[in-house]
């Protein structure tokens, strides 16, 4: 009872955190269910209420889409998350929980210390991110960092950057899932009191989540949720589950 109360409040604030941001439902949920479910059937179970709640939030910013970067570099991106769902089912769970215990590490690190919000990804340098950020989405569920920092190699303006993000995570899901689909159908199904769960709340956090984070001073926000991602990186790679 305690746990799904847990991924409750952790999905609305995930998905809270990704009105804002453009991401953060993946970086949060996932690894919180796998401390329950296994790194390997976390990630599949979670794209559910991700695709969901990247939906809902499509469609409150779609009028900010920018369409070149949306049909270029979102392509590339679901490419990428096609590839990594296809790696996603050669590992075991152990494997794929180093890899985003590792990444949920540098993401935190780099959100802490300020660097994040610096880097930049420019020319092939902004599409060979794009590619990996897809990669690990599909591998890992983990990509909105690495692709944010390219968009923003990219030059996208403010106003059109959640937005354009939010679009190619949905081109990204919908390369990736049909892959847990078809290799993971009865776990996933079997996991439904949690992804009922999870959904229900990033409909709550991307409804409401934007209006009151907002209110949240930029910089004290950055670090607390980089400070959650890096706890929850080093507890995966402490306890990687089988």
């Amino acid at each position: 009872m305690l746990f799904n109360a847990l991924v409750v409040i952790a999905a609305i604030v995930a998905a809270g955190i990704a009105s804002v941001a453009g991401f953060g439902i993946g970086s949060i949920l996932t690894p919180l269910l796998a401390l329950k479910l296994g790194t390997k059937l976390a990630v599949a179970v979670v794209s559910v209420p991700h695709l969901i709640a990247t939906l809902l939030r499509f469609l409150l910013l779609r009028e900010h889409l920018n369409k070149h970067v949306f049909l270029t570099f979102g392509i590339a991106s679901a490419v990428g998350g096609l590839a990594g769902a296809l790696l996603h089912t050669r590992f075991g769970s152990a494997v794929l929980s180093y890899v985003l215990g590792a990444l949920l590490v540098f993401a935190g690190v780099m959100g802490i210390s300020g660097l994040a919000a610096r880097m930049r990804f420019h020319g092939i340098g902004a599409w060979i991110a794009g590619i990996l950020s897809g990669v690990f989405g599909g591998l890992v569920g983990n990509q909105g960092g690495i692709r944010s920092a390219a968009m923003l190699g990219l030059e996208v303006p403010k106003d059109a950057f959640v937005a354009t993000a939010t679009a190619i995570a949905l081109l990204v899901d919908g390369a990736r899932m049909p892959v847990y689909g078809v290799t993971q159908a009865p776990q996933i199904l079997r996991a439904w009191p949690l992804l009922v769960l999870a959904t229900l709340g990033v409909i709550i956090g991307t409804v409401l989540g934007q209006p009151v984070l907002k209110k949240i001073p930029e910089l004290l926000f950055r670090r607390v949720v980089s400070a959650i991602i890096l706890a929850l990186g080093v507890t995966l790679l402490l306890h990687p589950g089988g």
